[in-house]
């Protein structure tokens, strides 16, 4: 009789504590997945600017983030010219093929800014310069070249 007895609360206890195991192991699975998940999606930011012209009517501001498929730079350019004129942004980075890309924003509202955002992919450095110019071209009054993102600091 103790035999059986003492079998059968081995049994018990195996049971309880096998099931409480099983129902732990997928929890504890999916808490780690999930913080994984969450530290997977958190963008990092670096600020830049403000970087103007060198008549300081015309200024940009604005962040890189990390993106899916990089890096991503995007700000907001301020116009505060006369009329007739606009400010202008110019971006160039060097990407991890060594060649360099451009891209150009222009600003004519002279009350509000105006976003722009492009995606630079992978890149090894980003530089920024503010300019003056008409609606269809840049015509001086540049900044120098500013640095924006540098890898590794």
């Amino acid at each position: 009789m103790r035999s059986g007895l003492r079998t059968l609360m081995g049994l018990t206890i195996a049971v309880t504590l096998g099931g409480g195991l099983v129902a732990a192991a997928p929890l504890a699975a999916s808490a780690s997945a999930s913080g994984s998940a969450s530290r997977a999606y958190a963008a990092e930011t670096w600020n830049w600017g403000p970087t103007a012209s060198s008549d300081y009517k015309g200024w940009a501001t604005g962040k890189v983030r990390t993106a899916g498929s990089g890096l991503r730079i995007s700000g907001e350019l301020y116009d505060a010219g006369g009329a007739r004129t606009c400010s202008w942004v110019k971006i160039k980075w060097l990407t991890d093929r060594g060649k360099y890309r451009t891209a150009t924003f222009k600003n004519c509202s002279q009350s509000t800014p105006r976003a722009f955002s492009v995606n630079a992919g992978y890149m090894l450095t980003a530089q920024a310069k503010v300019c003056r110019g008409t609606s269809t071209k840049i015509t001086g009054r540049c900044s120098a070249w500013e640095g924006v993102w540098s890898q590794g600091g």
